[in-house]
């Protein structure tokens, strides 16, 4: 039997780069070159006047600041926390922020789709922490409310929390609520952004906050801009932020004004329509045949 051109390509690069990527710098120029295919032209919505308007948007954090000046207003906060009986539930926040971070990502958010709609979910605490139940309790409340989007600049590494977040991802993707997730910014499993329902971001260094590259070798799905980013934070001012939470960040931002001027796309279109948009995905490239 032989083997077509296009085996033998993959053979090839198989062998020369073995292993997976979690980071752009992992891959060549050559590699980042991409075919791209779609049966019309899309162009990019932020170049035509999306703002994210009708985009209701989740950010599973530490709160947000709802006064700070570059985040905007915030439709609704909620906060993770333990009823009278004990057992976790969901309820109004007026706390604010426990300590920054989630106004830094929802700042970002906004910066991209100003006209979203932003609501608060509150995981975390001041050292950045949240047990496996609060971040179970919360992914649950936000897939039952069918936000457009979920932000998730968290992970856990606890295997018995699998299954649970993987049944929850699952049911985001079929119900149309697209999850946006920051991979581990260590070389690390963890959950849920490494589960392929899921639509998972790692950082690159491009100052363009629209500069999006797809990655060809995963987990990590989609590279965004996550390096010295200035972020809101609480106080009214802006202090540089680097990771991938932030690079989720923009992802999400994008992905607002995607479903802004494309209503209606499952989270698979979304994808795809990232991926045709993505700057390492030339145009004018064939596919093997």
């Amino acid at each position: 039997m032989e083997a077509d051109a296009s085996t033998v390509g993959r053979a090839v690069h198989t062998a020369a780069r073995p292993g997976l990527s979690w980071r752009a710098t992992d891959l060549t120029e050559a590699e980042q070159t991409l075919p791209r295919t779609w049966p019309h032209t899309i162009r990019p919505p932020w170049d035509e006047g999306s703002t994210g308007a009708g985009v209701r948007v989740c950010v599973i954090d530490s709160g947000v600041a709802p006064d700070h000046p570059l985040v905007g207003p915030v439709s609704a906060a909620h906060v993770v926390t333990p009823g009278p009986d004990g057992q976790l539930r969901v309820v109004t926040d007026e706390s604010g922020d426990a300590y920054g971070h989630g106004t830094a990502c929802a700042g970002v958010i906004r910066s991209l789709a100003p006209e979203c709609s932003l609501v608060s979910l509150r995981v975390l605490g001041a050292g950045l922490s949240c047990t496996g139940n609060t971040l179970l309790t919360g992914l649950s409340w936000a897939v039952e409310q069918g936000f457009d989007i979920v932000n998730i600049s968290l992970s856990t590494t606890k295997r018995e929390l699998r299954d649970e977040l993987h049944d929850l991802a699952d049911r985001a993707c079929f119900g149309g609520t697209l999850l946006v997730a920051a991979a581990n910014n260590r070389r690390i499993e963890s959950f849920p952004w490494r589960f392929a329902s899921v639509l998972s971001a790692g950082s690159h260094a491009v100052p363009d906050p629209r500069h999006l590259l797809y990655n060809p070798r995963p987990p990590v799905e989609f590279y965004a801009r996550g390096t010295d980013v200035p972020a809101p934070w609480p106080g009214g001012g802006t202090r540089p932020c680097s990771g991938n939470s932030f690079a989720a960040a923009h992802l999400a931002g994008l992905c607002a004004l995607v479903l802004s001027r494309y209503p209606g796309l499952a989270p698979f279109q979304v994808r795809s329509v990232l991926h045709v948009l993505s700057a390492n995905v030339g145009p004018g490239r064939e596919l093997p045949r």
